[in-house]
């Protein structure tokens, strides 16, 4: 089971839902260049930060990234394709591929 803390859908509660099992969910740290996504939740457990346990998610949240925002990958950087760019509705934000494993996402066109 995957937790998303409910700021991204309006509450203050968590709830769980299983998308593990689904087939479509995938992080955006796997995602190519050209990639366009839904977010679907924020999953900081798997992610190996210095921070505080929320804070990621919270950073994350701040930046755009929250359920129902539409991301394209611009960029990749050389030569481990990392860092990313990416597209979160109206803005460009860059990201570590480890911090991007935080973030899962449905895949609506181009590379996976």
């Amino acid at each position: 089971m995957i937790s998303c803390l409910k700021f991204c859908t309006g509450g203050g509660e968590q709830v769980d839902f299983d998308m593990k099992n689904d087939g479509r969910t995938q992080t955006l740290a796997s995602l190519g260049k050209g990639a366009v996504a839904e977010i679907v939740g924020l999953d900081e457990t798997g992610v190996s930060t210095p921070l505080e346990a929320g804070e990621l998610e919270r950073r994350l949240i701040e930046m755009g990234l929250v359920e129902g925002a539409r991301i394209q990958v611009l960029h990749e950087g050389f030569p481990r394709r990392d860092p990313i760019a990416i597209r979160v509705d109206d803005h460009t934000v860059a990201l570590r591929r480890n911090e991007a494993q935080a973030v899962l996402v449905h895949l609506l066109t181009g590379e996976a």
